[in-house]
C-alpha cells in the first residue's frame, strides 16, 4: 500500500510538471471506470464498512444460541475480633451452560433491524460507488476538454506567429505602420499568457484524474454514449423516486428503527430460559484435588418478569419511537432532496445541450469570419486589429465549445446518479461487479446451531409486533411537490 501511494503521489507529481507530456497509454472510459472501481480508496474504504456492518447479523443472531462459561475461583480467609486465629482457605470450580427460549421477542427483532441496517448500508455503498464513477467521469472529461483548449491554444501561437510575421514584412515594404506590429506583438504575448495557463489547468486535471482513477490520464479515446440518459423529466422523477440509494438507504433505516421500537416494548415480556452448572468447591487448598469428591451438576429452566425498572424499560421504548420519528422524517427529506438533484441535473443537462449547440454554430460561423477577415485584409479592406479580433473571437468559440461538450456529459452523468442509475454494471455490462450479498451470506451462519431456527421462531411468538410508520399523510406532500416540480421543469 505504501509503495503504491509513493506511486500514485510521482504519477500526480509528473503530471504538474510536464503537463502535456507524450502519452503513454491510450485509455477508454470503461477502462478508467473498471480501474477506479478496484482500486478508489474511497469505494474500498465503503466495502470495508459494508464488510464490519455484516458482522452485525451474527452478533444479533448470537442470542438464539447457549452461553458457556467456566468459573474457577480461589479464597483465603483470616478472621479478626472474637474469631480470631481462624484461618482457612477454599476453592471452587464450575462451569455453567445457559439456554434462552424465549426473550419476548427481542432477539427475533434485535435480528430484524440487523438485517434492514445491513441492506441500509448496501445503499449507502451504491451511493459511495456513483459518487466515485461520477468523479471518474468528470475527471476523464475534464481531461479531455483541457487537452482540446491546449491544442486551441497552442493552434493559436502559431496563428498569430504568422500573422505578426506579415505584418513584420508588410511593415518594412511601407503598407501598415507600426502600431500594426504592436498590436500583433501584444496579442501574441496575451496568448502566450494563455497557453501557459492551458498548460497548468491540464496539469490539474491530470493529477485529479491520478487521484481518483489510480493512474496518470494517456491518451483518452473520446467521450462515448452515456446509457440510459432520460429525454423525459417525468420519467427521470419517476426512476429516482424508486433507485435512489438515499431514499432507499432512508426506508430500510426507517424499517430497522421501526423493529428497534418494537424490541424495547419486548423489555417489558416475561423471558425463559434452560440453566445448568457442573462444578465443586473444596475449603482446603492442600486438598484441591478432593474437588471432584464434592461436585454436582444443577439442571432447571428460569423465568424472569421484569417489575420494576426504575424507568428504565420505559424510557429506552421513548428514545426508540422518536428514533423512528426521526428516520420517518429522514425519509421525506431524501426524498424532497431526489427531487431537487433530479430537477437541477436535468436543467443543466437541457442548459449545457442548447449551449452546444450554439457554440457548434458559432464556432461554424467564427471559422468563416476569420477566412473571410484575412483574405480582405490582403487586399486592404481590412485592419490588422480586425484580423487579430477575429481570431481571437474564433478560439474563444472553439474553448466555450470545449467547456460545452464537458459540461453536457458531466450533467448527464450527474442526472444518472441522482435517479440512481450510474452503477459500475450500468456504465459497463462486462466489469467484475462486487457484491455486497456474498460477504452477508458467508458470515450470516457463523457458529450456527441445528436448533437456531426453532429458537428464533419459539422467540417471535406473541412477540410485540413491529408497527409500520404511518407516511399516508407525507403521501399528498410528496405528489405536490412532485407535480410542483414537474410542472415548472425545463422541457426540450
Amino acid at each position: 500500500m505504501l509503495k503504491r501511494s509513493r506511486a500514485l503521489a510521482s504519477v500526480a507529481i509528473v503530471a504538474v510538471i510536464a503537463g502535456m507530456g507524450a502519452p503513454v497509454w491510450a485509455e477508454t472510459l470503461q477502462e478508467a471506470i473498471a480501474l477506479a472501481y478496484q482500486t478508489n480508496p474511497s469505494l474500498l474504504a465503503q466495502r470495508a464498512n459494508q464488510r464490519a456492518l455484516d458482522e452485525s447479523i451474527v452478533q444479533a443472531r448470537a442470542g438464539l444460541r447457549p452461553r458457556l462459561d467456566v468459573t474457577v475461583s480461589g479464597n483465603h480467609t483470616q478472621a479478626y475480633g472474637d474469631q480470631a486465629g481462624f484461618e482457612g482457605d477454599s476453592a471452587s470450580a464450575s462451569i455453567g451452560l445457559s439456554q434462552t427460549l424465549w426473550s419476548g421477542g427481542r432477539i427475533g427483532h434485535g435480528i430484524t433491524a440487523a438485517e434492514a441496517e445491513i441492506l441500509a448500508g448496501r445503499e449507502n455503498l451504491r451511493d459511495i460507488e456513483q459518487t466515485v464513477l461520477a468523479s471518474v467521469i468528470q475527471a476523464y472529461a475534464d481531461v479531455i476538454r483541457d487537452t482540446e483548449i491546449l491544442r486551441v491554444r497552442q493552434a493559436n501561437i502559431g496563428v498569430l506567429q504568422r500573422q505578426l510575421d506579415e505584418a513584420s514584412a508588410r511593415f518594412e515594404v511601407g503598407e501598415i505602420t507600426r502600431t500594426d506590429v504592436a498590436q500583433s506583438e501584444a496579442r501574441l504575448a496575451q496568448s502566450e499568457a494563455d497557453l501557459a495557463n492551458a498548460q497548468a489547468q491540464l496539469s490539474v486535471s491530470r493529477a485529479s484524474y491520478a487521484a481518483v482513477v489510480g493512474q496518470s490520464p494517456g491518451d483518452l479515446a473520446p467521450m462515448p454514449v452515456l446509457p440510459g440518459v432520460p429525454t423525459d423529466f417525468d420519467s427521470a422523477l419517476d426512476v429516482a423516486l424508486q433507485d435512489n440509494p438515499g431514499i432507499r438507504s432512508a426506508a430500510y433505516s426507517l424499517r430497522a428503527a421501526e423493529a428497534s421500537v418494537a424490541a424495547a416494548k419486548a423489555e417489558y415480556m416475561p423471558s425463559a430460559r434452560l440453566t445448568a452448572s457442573y462444578g465443586g468447591s473444596n475449603n482446603d487448598f492442600d486438598r484441591i484435588g478432593d474437588i471432584a469428591d464434592t461436585t454436582r451438576l444443577t439442571a432447571g429452566a428460569t423465568v424472569s418478569v421484569p417489575l420494576f425498572t426504575g424507568g428504565l424499560n420505559s424510557s429506552r421504548v421513548a428514545q426508540a419511537f422518536e428514533r423512528a420519528n426521526a428516520a420517518q422524517i429522514n425519509v421525506e427529506g431524501e426524498r424532497r432532496n431526489t427531487l431537487q438533484s433530479v430537477s437541477s441535473a436535468y436543467a443543466q443537462a437541457l442548459s449545457a445541450r442548447s449551449s452546444l449547440e450554439a457554440g457548434t454554430e458559432a464556432v461554424r460561423a467564427a471559422t468563416v469570419a476569420a477566412e473571410g477577415v484575412r483574405q480582405e485584409a490582403q487586399v486592404g479592406l481590412r485592419t490588422t486589429l480586425d484580423v487579430l479580433n477575429q481570431e481571437l473571437e474564433l478560439r474563444n468559440a472553439e474553448v466555450t465549445l470545449a467547456s460545452a461538450r464537458r459540461n453536457e456529459y458531466v450533467a448527464q452523468a450527474n442526472l444518472l446518479a441522482a435517479m440512481g442509475r450510474l452503477e459500475g454494471s450500468d456504465l459497463d455490462p462486462t466489469l467484475t461487479v462486487y457484491d455486497p450479498a456474498a460477504n452477508y451470506e458467508r458470515v450470516r451462519n457463523r457458529g450456527a446451531l441445528p436448533w437456531d431456527g426453532l429458537v428464533e421462531a419459539i422467540d417471535r411468538i406473541v412477540a410485540p409486533p413491529i408497527v409500520p410508520a404511518n407516511d399516508a399523510a407525507d403521501a399528498p406532500i410528496d405528489q405536490q411537490l412532485k407535480s410542483e416540480i414537474v410542472q415548472t421543469a425545463p422541457r426540450d
